[in-house]
């Protein structure tokens, strides 16, 4: 598939920027859906309940040593373990590891913080030998790190990070602008952990972006900042890609290696390569 098809695939949901917000959660989930791969063989799949929380369990069929936590994008507002079930079901299989994706509560009938507590709450009870998120739940995997005992390999795939504005972000992309980012960000920030951005969340990190995405330029420059710190961090940029791609990673063959080389690096973050 070429990136013009899935961002057209996509482009409904740009259509409805205005719905309702319960009607723009039910496209959300639809769409990925729709065309979200098949679960490897052998896979068991689990809704399970953790320090109160709900979250769903992918253990593959050679799975081995601790979990890893799963933290899902969507903008805090959208997503769930099911939105996000094609990417955490191929995490589980390709680090033969058990993955326990989070449903934390979502703004705005939640504040960030209680969204953060709950995954929070999650790492603490697994203490899990990674934690890893996307997007907004890369944030979140974020200010876990900074604001827990938690002390592990923490994975981030176009995170926010920092506090966006017009000027620390890239250009606008497809499917998602500056004005996007910082919309959501409004709704969030309040609530925010103040974390010193020129100190690394924990001493182990691999991330993931892509080329076509204004989340990106603010990411590469924490790694620097990281790196400066005395962090060992991993940086791989998907070329032609654009923010959410993740969810094809199977058709888009840029996308494709990218999260191989991405989870090949976290495998032998955990000793497992």
């Amino acid at each position: 598939m070429q990136i013009e098809s899935f961002i057209q695939r996509l482009t409904p949901l740009d259509d409805y920027a205005d719905a309702p917000l319960g009607e723009r959660r039910r496209l959300y989930e639809a769409l990925h859906a729709e065309y979200r791969p098949a679960d490897p063989k052998g896979m068991q799949v689990k809704d399970d309940v953790v320090a109160g929380v709900a979250v769903r369990r992918f253990l593959p069929t050679h799975a081995m040593g601790e979990c890893i936590v799963y933290v899902h994008g969507g903008g805090w507002n959208l997503g769930s373990p099911q939105s996000h079930h094609g990417i955490t079901a191929d995490l589980a299989e390709r680090l033969e590891r058990e993955v326990v994706s989070v449903d934390y509560r979502l703004l705005p009938e939640a504040h960030y913080s209680e969204a953060l507590d709950d995954c929070r709450m999650v790492v603490e009870a697994l203490t899990p030998v990674a934690v890893i998120g996307d997007s907004a739940g890369g944030r979140l995997a974020l200010d876990i790190a900074g604001t827990s005992q938690w002390s592990g390999v923490l994975g981030v795939i176009y995170p926010v990070v920092g506090t966006p504005t017009v000027e620390t972000l890239g250009s606008d992309a497809p499917l998602l602008s500056r004005a996007d980012i910082l919309a959501l960000w409004e709704m969030a920030a309040n609530d925010m952990p103040a974390l010193d951005p020129h100190h690394p969340p924990v001493a182990h990190i691999e991330a993931l972006a892509v080329e076509y995405d204004p989340l990106t330029w603010p990411l590469e420059q924490a790694i620097e900042r990281w790196r400066a710190a005395g962090a060992s961090v991993g940086y791989r940029c998907a070329p032609n890609m654009v923010h959410s791609a993740l969810h094809s990673h199977a058709e888009l063959p840029d996308m494709a290696t990218a999260w191989q080389n991405f989870c090949q690096a976290l495998r032998a973050r955990l000793g497992d390569a």
